[in-house]
């Protein structure tokens, strides 16, 4: 059963990927993916998952209203209420707007402001990311030890940054397995940390589509 889902899984993934057309969109595998469906193991709740959409697209709108186009390229991602910002914008200030604006979005717990004060990315380098995140998640999906269906990963400029709740060892292994991929030059870890217990709880869960009415 364990390889049949895993093979599933990559299935996902590559479609994913394929569905991309530039940039550097965050993929998970296992959790919201593009069009919004809740597929595999996640081990946020759906109404957090939910919640975590719904926090991006509020902000995608909002930076949306409040940066040209020529001066921020912001990307947006939410994992269990903490959104991480990556991508470019002219200013610090521009940066320092971007954190505010995010912090005062609704249910945002916490911002991680990874945005580069500089000229923009270019149409390749977007590219570039989107086929380094595609071979992070291969590598992470192929990786002992490590649960695939609980990582987000981000890619920006080169950078791999993984957001998902796990325990420290797994975090350990899917940071290793992601730094060997060709391309990343670096890999940051934005982890929520769980206990041993604490897994074993979640993972124990039945999914809520499977739960008793």
């Amino acid at each position: 059963m364990f390889n049949t889902r895993r093979i599933a899984l990559v299935a996902m993934a590559a479609a994913a990927v394929l569905s991309l057309t530039g940039g550097c969109a965050p993929l998970v595998i296992g959790g919201a993916v593009a069009g919004g469906a809740m597929v595999a193991s996640d081990r946020r709740s759906p109404g957090i998952q939910l919640e975590d959409e719904a926090i991006e697209l509020r902000l995608i709108k909002a930076f949306g209203d409040k940066f040209p186009s020529d001066r921020a390229h912001i990307s947006t991602t939410s994992y269990n209420q903490r959104v991480l910002l990556t991508g470019e914008v002219t200013t610090e200030q521009a940066k320092q707007d971007a954190e505010a604006i995010a912090r005062k979005s609704e249910n945002v717990s916490a911002v991680l402001n990874e945005l580069h004060v500089g000229s923009l990315s270019t149409l390749s380098n977007r590219n570039f990311d989107t086929a380094l995140t595609s071979k992070v998640l291969a590598a992470l999906l192929q990786a002992p030890d490590v649960p695939s269906g609980a990582i987000k990963v981000v890619s920006e400029r080169a950078v791999v940054y993984l957001m998902g709740r796990l325990t420290q060892g797994e975090g350990d292994a899917a940071a290793r397995a992601a730094s060997r991929v060709t391309g990343a030059q670096r890999v940051v870890k934005y982890f929520d940390y769980l206990s041993d217990q604490e897994v074993r709880a979640l993972d124990a869960k039945p999914p809520a589509d499977a739960q008793p009415k």
